[in-house]
């Protein structure tokens, strides 16, 4: 038994990040059915709670890495990319909590066109993660490290999108919007949602290490 502790272990870092990104997915889905919903104060709430609920589930499963990190003599990668990695993929999740604990905190009364494209962007963001992380359990094998790369990439395009977008929606807001407080909340919002698909290009740029080095 006490020999058994001794031996070299590789904890299953894979596993848990593919939960993470699991949450995240239901955070984004979750937030995306609020934005569709928000005229609904019933489903508003509905979709606010499960947003909550699984930004709550990400933070367990970071938990449990940073300890597998402590407890693991030797890991599959390495320990300041796991490390990292999981961080900024539990930014994302706490940056769709965020965005809908604003919307209500700062009395939201409707969806503009421009949050609606924002959150799009922001949802496909974290789907393409899911789908890089997907891959690193085999990123030595050629053929999935070239897909690794190429949806990276594609995160680096959707996140240069959102900053299309926000730059657009500031020039509007400044443009058109006569009340103050109006113009402070939408900014406020547009701000963190493209913030968004800024940390899921954080998480592509950790990926794209990760690939270089282990491929």
């Amino acid at each position: 038994m006490w020999l058994s502790k001794l031996l070299p272990k590789e904890g299953n870092f894979f596993e848990l990040f593919d939960q993470h990104a699991g949450h995240i997915m239901e955070a984004a889905h979750a937030f995306e059915n609020l934005v569709a919903h928000y005229a609904d104060p019933a489903l508003r709430e509905q979709y606010n709670a499960e947003v909550d609920h699984a930004e709550r589930a990400a933070d367990q499963v970071t938990r449990k890495v940073n300890l597998l990190i402590h407890t693991t003599f030797i890991t599959p990668i390495d320990r300041e990319q796991i490390h990292t990695l999981i961080d900024v993929m539990d930014d994302v999740a706490d940056l769709l909590q965020d965005s809908a604990e604003t919307m209500s905190l700062y009395d939201v009364r409707h969806m503009t066109a421009e949050m609606k494209e924002l959150t799009d962007l922001s949802v496909r963001c974290c789907g393409k993660v899911q789908t890089a992380v997907g891959l690193l359990a085999r990123i030595g094998e050629p053929a999935v490290a070239e897909q690794a790369l190429k949806v990276c990439e594609e995160i680096d395009e959707l996140e240069s999108a959102a900053d299309r977008v926000l730059r657009s929606s500031m020039s509007h807001l400044f443009r058109n919007e006569p009340d103050v407080r109006e113009l402070i909340k939408l900014r406020a919002i547009y701000d963190l949602l493209e913030t968004i698909t800024d940390r899921c290009e954080d998480v592509a740029n950790v990926i794209e290490g990760v690939v270089l080095e282990n491929s």
